[in-house]
């Protein structure tokens, strides 16, 4: 038995991902990523919460992703990552993977935040520089430089502030990236205007 699911932020980099996971490259259909999730780590309440990523159903609007497949032992698993979101069944006619479009199977799912915590970014709850390098580095490894700026221009809310914290994580599956390739998410970014608080 497998689970099968769309990954469309840190699920995209397969680092975070369990070691029997198979990902597959694709597109969907109708969602669109933004910044409106207010969160806080289990067992960290002494940190401050912060605003992380979720998506809302959107017409005419394709965000890039993976689909991923590992085995069903998993879900408990990946149901405690995913916190506070729900799963949303049925996704995969909407998803075409790279090379051939072939679709999703029809049982795939994905997360979207519950609207208890769909909140906008601010000052008290910021974005982590540390896991916007983690999603970053997936859509990379993915996509190159198109799929980084694709993440960022198929993603609302960068007028919530980041919390630079790269240089000392908050993020829990926070990654090592090449300086290079982190000079380039930060001259991409800065086209956003994103606004730099400090830790």
């Amino acid at each position: 038995m497998t689970i099968t699911y769309f990954g469309y932020g840190s699920l995209v980099n397969t680092r975070t991902l369990g070691p029997q996971a198979r990902a597959e490259a694709g597109t969907l259909a109708g969602w669109r990523r933004e910044w409106r999730a207010w969160w806080r780590p289990v067992g960290a309440e002494n940190l401050p919460k912060v605003c992380t990523l979720t998506v809302r159903r959107a017409e005419d609007t394709t965000i890039r992703g993976v689909m991923v497949s590992e085995p069903a032992e998993r879900l408990a698993e990946l149901d405690a990552r995913e916190r506070r979101y729900r799963r949303i069944d049925g996704i995969g006619p909407s998803f075409r993977r790279d090379g051939d479009g072939a679709s999703g199977a029809a049982g795939a799912f994905l997360y979207e935040a519950d609207s208890e915590i769909r909140r906008p970014g601010d000052d008290d709850h910021p974005i982590l520089q540390s896991y916007v390098d983690c999603v970053l580095a997936g859509f990379h490894a993915f996509w190159g430089e198109e799929g980084v700026r694709h993440f960022i221009e198929t993603t609302d809310g960068w007028d919530a502030p980041m919390l630079a914290d790269r240089a000392a994580p908050r993020y829990p599956r926070a990654q090592q990236i090449e300086p290079d390739l982190l000079g380039l998410f930060d001259r991409l970014l800065a086209q956003t205007g994103l606004r730099r608080i400090a830790v």
